[in-house]
């Protein structure tokens, strides 16, 4: 899996934890299970391979990521592209020109199942004026 990251300078996991909690829009009540972290001297995430010596690689002493599940329609499920375009097509106004500018704005690498069928479907993709 491709994945994009970034240094964020902070002192402190929890506080690096508890920033990337409210850039997200995390809620407080359970921002902990939606939160992952792992630092030096910890083993291996189950579900990240090589983070050890991924992190080791780049210099990093820890790191931290969004933890979120797929959700849609209120519930713990990945949905289809098909589900995703008919939701997108129902936007209106402001709501919809806040998703098509998250899309638009998505670096090109970030190559989604759902990205392609998008930019067929709506013909929202990265334009010249986003791309990195």
């Amino acid at each position: 899996m491709r994945l994009l990251w970034a240094h964020m300078l902070s002192p402190d996991l929890d506080e690096a934890k508890r920033a990337l909690k409210d850039r997200e829009g995390i809620t407080a009540e359970d921002w902990e299970s939606k939160i992952g972290s792992w630092h030096t001297g910890q083993p291996e995430r189950g579900n990240i391979l090589d983070l050890p010596k991924w992190a080791e690689a780049h210099g990093l002493d820890a790191a931290i990521w969004t933890a979120l599940v797929p959700r849609f329609d209120k519930k713990d499920v990945s949905p289809s592209a098909e589900q995703v375009i008919g939701y997108l097509r129902g936007l209106t106004g402001t709501q919809r020109d806040a998703a098509k500018e998250y899309i638009e704005r998505a670096p090109r690498q970030i190559d989604t199942e759902y990205r392609r069928p998008i930019e067929a479907a709506l013909g929202w993709s990265v334009s010249k004026e986003h791309e990195q």
